[in-house]
């Protein structure tokens, strides 16, 4: 839709008319990319679901240890791997405090 709405561009260096590429509509826009909104709906999921207590269903299905037989080829990434990934990436090693802290987050 923003794509429609800016339409085509004058490349100079070319000297023709293009699209604009999807890193140029979110400098324009100032939005986050979809990866990046995911991360942060992710971790938003995972800090609620680190302060409910203990005896919540959703923080045991968290935690279960499934032992299945594994498949030949690449082992597939669970949603605990990429969350213990986004917190290196955003919280480094204090990400637990974090949690925690409510009223200090940003948005």
């Amino acid at each position: 839709m923003y794509r429609r709405i800016l339409g085509t561009v004058f490349d100079t260096e070319e000297e023709n008319w293009r699209i604009l590429t999807n890193k140029e509509m979110y400098a324009v826009f100032k939005k986050p990319t979809v990866a990046v909104t995911i991360r942060l709906n992710r971790l938003c999921w995972f800090g609620h679901i680190q302060r409910m207590e203990e005896s919540r269903i959703p923080k045991k299905v968290l935690y279960v240890n499934l032992e299945t037989v594994r498949l030949r080829g690449k082992p597939r990434k669970r949603w605990q791997n990429e969350v213990s990934e986004d917190r290196r990436l955003v919280g480094g090693k204090r990400w637990m405090e974090r949690v925690y802290n409510r009223n200090g987050r940003t948005s």
